[in-house]
C-alpha cells in the first residue's frame, strides 16, 4: 500500500465518507460531490473540452474527434442522483493519455428530478446520435464507473438483447449493478468499505427508481441478456460493499458467453481510479484498462506513457 493511499483512506472514511452520508438531498450531495472533485482534478481540466450535442444529450468532449476514429462513450458515476461531465473531466482526460483516444462525456439527466429510465434513455441516446454523426458501433468504446459503469453495461445488454450493432468492447470500474441491493458484499463488506455510506442505498434506490422494478435490466444489468456481446473488463476492489455487484456481473456474462476480464485489487475505496491524481494505484489500473481499449479498439497513433 503507497503511503498516499493511506493518507488517502483516513480522509475519506473520517470525512469525506460521514459528510457524505450527511447531505440531506441531491443538491446538497451534486454541490458536495463538485467540491470534492478537486482531490481528482487540481484544476478546472473541462475548460479545454469542447461542447457536443448527441440529440437531446448535451455532452463533452476531450477534443472533437476525426472522423472515424476510435472513441470512448463514457458515463460518470454518482449513483444516478449526482455527477457531471465536469466531475469526471480529469479521469476522461486521463483516458484519453493512456489510450490515445478521444473521450465522450454525456451529461445524462439525474434523479429524483428524472428517475429511471431517463438516464437509460439519455445514454441510448447518445449512443444513437455517436452513429448519426458517422461514428461506426465497432469504433466505439463503452464505459463508466459505480452508476456509470452500470449504465454502460445496461446499454451494452439492451444492444444484445434488441439485435442491434454492439461496441467494440466495454469496462467498468466498480460497477452499481443490482438495485435489489441482493449482493452479499453490502453486508460482508460494511465494515472495510472506505467511500460509500452503506446507510444511503436504499434511500438513493428510492430516489432513483421511484417505484420502478429494481430489476429492470435497463438499471440492473445483472438481470439482462448479453448473448453476442464484445469483450468486458471489471475492475473492482475486495473491500468494496459493491464488491459483489462485479463478481456476480462476471459470472452472469460468462455464462452467456462473453469474454469477461476481471481485475480485483485489495484494500482500495470505490472508483479509486478517480484519484489518479493522487494514487499510483490508480494510474496503473488506469494503465490496465487501457491496454484492454487498445488491444479491442486497435493502437491509435500514438500513446503517451
Amino acid at each position: 500500500m503507497s503511503w498516499q493511499l493511506k493518507i488517502l483512506r483516513v480522509f475519506l472514511r473520517q470525512v469525506a465518507r460521514r459528510s457524505l452520508a450527511r447531505q440531506p438531498d441531491s443538491v446538497s450531495a451534486r454541490k458536495w460531490f463538485e467540491r470534492g472533485a478537486w482531490l481528482n482534478a487540481r484544476g478546472r481540466p473541462h475548460a479545454n473540452f469542447s461542447p457536443d450535442s448527441l440529440g437531446t444529450v448535451p455532452a463533452l468532449w476531450t477534443a472533437l474527434p476525426n472522423s472515424g476514429a476510435p472513441v470512448i462513450l463514457f458515463f460518470h458515476g454518482g449513483g444516478y442522483v449526482m455527477g457531471n461531465p465536469r466531475t469526471h473531466a480529469a479521469l476522461a482526460a486521463y483516458l484519453k493519455r493512456k489510450t490515445g483516444l478521444e473521450v465522450c462525456l454525456p451529461d445524462y439527466r439525474l434523479a429524483p428530478e428524472h428517475p429511471f429510465p431517463a438516464a437509460f434513455d439519455d445514454a441510448l441516446t447518445a449512443w444513437r446520435a455517436l452513429i448519426a454523426k458517422g461514428h461506426a458501433p465497432e469504433r466505439i468504446i463503452l464505459g463508466g464507473d459505480s452508476a456509470g459503469g452500470g449504465l454502460a453495461l445496461a446499454l451494452l445488454g439492451h444492444l444484445c438483447t434488441t439485435g442491434q450493432p454492439r461496441p467494440a468492447c466495454g469496462f467498468a470500474f466498480s460497477p452499481f449493478t443490482d438495485l435489489a441491493l441482493e449482493g452479499p458484499s453490502i453486508t460482508l463488506n460494511a465494515n472495510s468499505e472506505i467511500l460509500l455510506p452503506i446507510s444511503r442505498l436504499e434511500r438513493l434506490r428510492e430516489r432513483v427508481l421511484q417505484g420502478a422494478d429494481p430489476r429492470d435490466p435497463r438499471i440492473s444489468p445483472l438481470y439482462g441478456a448479453f448473448a453476442g456481446a464484445p469483450p468486458v473488463l471489471i475492475q473492482v476492489a475486495r473491500t468494496e460493499i459493491l464488491h459483489s455487484d462485479s463478481t456476480r456481473m462476471v459470472q452472469h456474462l460468462r455464462a452467456q458467453g462473453v469474454d469477461v476480464t476481471l481485475q480485483e485489487r485489495g484494500n482500495l475505496p470505490h472508483v479509486w481510479q478517480y484519484f489518479h491524481g493522487w494514487l499510483p494505484e490508480a494510474r496503473k489500473s488506469l494503465a490496465e484498462a487501457a491496454q484492454f481499449i487498445r488491444a479491442q479498439a486497435g493502437p491509435p497513433p500514438s500513446v503517451e506513457n
